[in-house]
């Protein structure tokens, strides 16, 4: 089986001790499906200050990330790679949104560059060179791109094959599925053991073996819960008539 290779390029590398240090992606990194490695940006500057960031041109508050290291170490990994140079992804507010079908169109890559902004951003000129998409984890600001960078490796590496023991997991998740439809609603409520908890009772419907009650009940709560958290992805028109009605 292939692996799959993250290259970070960020500032701060000690962030990712503890994130990947752990589970599921620490168990990929164990089973050789999934490679990480981080890479220093100030190893890549030539001055003997180490300087990676400079005053924006045209005035204004903070810095600004010099391009010539970050031209250094994408060119750098991108000729180590074999051949297989991947796309170069920077972790940026400025970017698109990070979904499910971003998510699964990486996971069959082979090789990621991912560039953690910093400060007030990066040179555009390596955004016009070098990079070919800006992905952003939510409308908010982060210090950096560190923990951006986080959850695009993990969102990722949980969808590569054979990562989870049970790929069917993957997809009876919320915004995973194999049609429009599926993209519309948010996961159902789960319950486990025991079936009553400080007075409160699992649904009835969950204990009574009917699997098409159950299917429905399961359907009608996530449409709810869809509802009232997230309306916005709930496309009406690709609903059926069954769930048109539940809707109602």
């Amino acid at each position: 089986m292939s692996r799959t290779t993250f290259d970070i390029i960020t500032i701060f590398p000690e962030i990712f001790n503890g994130p990947f240090s752990q589970g599921m992606v620490h168990q990929a990194q164990k089973r050789g499906l999934v490679e990480i490695r981080f890479h220093f940006l100030r190893d890549y500057t030539s001055d003997r200050h180490k300087t990676i960031d400079d005053r924006p041109f045209g005035g204004g508050e903070g810095m600004v990330l010099k391009p010539e290291p970050l031209f250094a170490a994408i060119r750098k990994l991108q000729k180590q790679s074999g051949g297989e140079n991947g796309k170069v992804v920077l972790l940026t507010p400025q970017g698109r949104q990070l979904n499910h079908e971003i998510v699964q169109r990486y996971s069959a890559a082979k090789h990621m560059v991912l560039v953690c902004g910093r400060y007030e951003g990066v040179d555009e000129r390596v955004n016009e060179s070098l990079v070919d998409d800006e992905i952003s984890i939510g409308d908010y600001v982060l210090s950096g791109g560190e923990l951006a960078a986080c959850v695009f490796v993990e969102a990722v590496t949980r969808l590569i094959p054979g990562v989870l023991n049970n790929s069917l997991s993957t997809l009876n998740e919320s915004f995973s599925g194999k049609s429009n439809l599926d993209y519309c609603t948010l996961d159902y409520p789960h319950y486990t053991r025991p079936e009553i908890f400080e007075g409160h009772a699992v649904p009835q419907v969950l204990l009574s073996g009917d699997h098409e009650k159950i299917r429905l009940w399961r359907r009608k709560k996530a449409l709810e819960k869809t509802l009232k958290n997230r309306p916005e992805l709930i496309k009406y028109d690709l609903l059926t008539e069954a769930d048109k009605r539940l809707l109602e």
